[in-house]
């Protein structure tokens, strides 16, 4: 029996704060699917502890923010995009309130509406407001539950997108080069199922589980970027990977995340010896940006052969740290480690994509009817280094902005013709899961070792060598079996980690994230992001 088409306006690949935002400011009148790989709110913004800038100060400014947000992309970032986002904020921040996000409260901060404003790395002043040490937990669950009573909306939980549909691709004589839909695995029945829409919203967040170490979850596996990559758009600044400094170092706790706002409210990296080390560095200390501060701590272990290094807030009152880290100091104290005494032992772990899918001001793709949003794109906001608490703040403007063109275009956008299904007819079971197991291991393995936070050109070259061999054996893997959920984020993870390689590999400086020890300092001739091109892009008509 033919299988029928699942057939929405506006498709959204993605269920975390970028997706559920933009399909919550959608009109009711508009039918949305947002897909879900896993449950609803299983993503990167439910782990988010420290929290959203935005000028809400009396004391701050826009222009303030501007300044530390380029300072922090060391050049790279775009400065009308700087200030759009930047001047968004605070209408952002009442939306979310509105919704009923419970941000933590101050009636000292009288200045700032009364949210109040903690500090993070690279900020000059208190911006950034936070719901205690929880802010993405407190986001998502509360978008969530707005979600679930939205009638226009369908949530397909436990579904993963194989593949995007364009209509150069699946049809014949396509007039238009469009996007149509995806094919997407519903993950409990096993069978791959065909969702057509007028408008596709990448929101599949960032690519760090490419990583052996990395805070996010195991969701991360650049599923958009990949997807894009294929259909034909251009990605930009794959290099810059950002590693959080201080990610918990406990066998039993290897993605727990010690949030940047503790070195926000005084907390001081320590050597094993007790020695503080940040100052040798940089003159902010523990409040430098986060390349710097990880760099830092990288150096300083390889210096020592040490395992970690620590973070200590124990100088500040046990009540004081309870009130403001109650998950943090809960989860440390479940592993035996009370932080109103002792120090916490961290290391770096890779954290966010700051390169992405290129998109406009409206968050259009180079493929029409193809948007991105969140961890998924690159807009230019975060050049060579994501300003720490700036993420979660552009993807809520880049919804809203989508959403604007969205509603602008729905009325002249008719709804894709049929497209052909998914067919499995000439494939088999797998006969040796082992081998994606084993790929999945490898690539991560080597991309920690390779392509990590000190790099050099020999060691890029090795790691393209063997990206390049993996990639011929999961196509070759991908073309006789049935696709499952692991083979999917293994093709994914293979891709992107070709484009963050094929990116390191042309900058040829140091610049924010990207450092090379084949070309330790900054060159101002390559003040410029690094844009790859697929060989199937086409250029948008004039």
């Amino acid at each position: 029996m033919p299988q029928i088409p699942v057939r929405h306006d506006v498709l959204i690949l993605g269920s975390g704060a970028a997706g559920l935002s933009l399909a919550l400011r959608l009109r009711d009148d508009i039918s949305v699917a947002v897909i879900s790989k896993r449950d609803l709110r299983e993503g990167s913004t439910l782990y988010a502890q420290g929290g959203i800038s935005a000028v809400l100060d009396a004391q701050d400014s826009v222009a303030s923010h501007v300044a530390d947000t380029l300072e922090a992309g060391a050049g790279l970032c775009e400065p009308a995009v700087v200030q759009h986002i930047v001047e968004r904020g605070p209408d952002n921040i009442g939306w979310l309130f509105n919704q009923g996000v419970a941000f933590t409260r101050d009636a000292q901060y009288t200045s700032a509406g009364g949210y109040h404003l903690t500090r993070e790395g690279g900020h000059t002043y208190r911006r950034v407001v936070h719901a205690a040490d929880a802010t993405g937990h407190a986001v998502e669950t509360t978008l969530e539950a707005q979600i679930r009573t939205r009638a226009n909306v369908s949530l397909y939980e436990q579904h993963i997108a194989v593949d995007l549909i364009t209509a150069r691709h699946h049809l014949r004589d396509a007039q238009e080069h469009r996007c149509l839909g995806a094919y997407i695995l519903n993950r409990e029945t096993g069978q791959v199922e065909t969702f057509l829409a007028r408008f596709v919203v990448l929101a599949t967040g960032g690519a760090n589980k490419v990583y052996l170490y990395t805070s996010n979850p195991d969701v991360s596996t650049g599923d958009g970027i990949a997807m894009a990559w294929r259909a034909g758009c251009r990605v930009a600044n794959m290099e810059f990977m950002q590693f959080h400094p201080t990610c918990l170092y406990h066998p039993q706790a290897r993605t727990y995340l010690i949030s940047e706002a503790l070195r926000g409210e005084g907390a001081h990296l320590l050597l094993p010896d007790g020695e503080r080390f940040m100052l040798r560095f940089d003159r902010r200390a523990e409040l430098a940006p986060r390349d710097i501060v990880a760099r830092a701590i990288d150096h300083e272990m390889k210096r020592l052969g040490a395992e970690c290094v620590y973070l200590d807030i124990s100088h500040q009152s046990a009540d004081f740290i309870t009130t403001h880290f109650p998950t943090i100091y809960g989860r440390c104290l479940e592993l035996g480690i009370d932080i109103t005494r002792e120090p916490i032992p961290v290391v770096p772990a890779a954290h966010y994509t700051c390169g992405g899918v290129m998109v406009d001001q409206y968050a259009r793709t180079d493929v029409p009817g193809l948007y991105a949003t969140g961890e998924t794109a690159y807009t230019g906001l975060h050049g060579a280094n994501r300003m720490a608490s700036n993420s979660l703040l552009e993807c809520l403007v880049y919804s809203e902005s989508a959403v604007a063109d969205i509603e602008r275009q729905m009325i002249n956008c008719p709804f894709p013709p049929e497209v052909p299904n998914w067919d499995d007819s000439r494939v088999t079971e797998p006969d040796e899961e082992v081998v994606v197991t084993h790929n999945w291991d490898e690539l991560r393995r080597f991309m920690w070792d390779y392509v990590g936070i000190v790099r050099t050109n020999k060691r890029l070259r090795r790691a393209k060598r063997r990206v390049d061999l993996l990639a011929q054996e999961v196509i070759e893997y991908y073309s006789h079996f049935r696709v499952n959920n692991d083979l999917i984020e293994l093709r994914n993870l293979i891709d992107v980690a070709d484009l963050i390689v094929q990116s390191a590999l042309r900058r040829r400086e140091s610049r924010g994230l990207h450092y090379t020890l084949d070309f330790p300092n900054l060159d101002a001739t390559q003040c410029r992001p690094t844009i790859l091109i697929p060989d199937s892009y086409q250029p948008k008509e004039l």
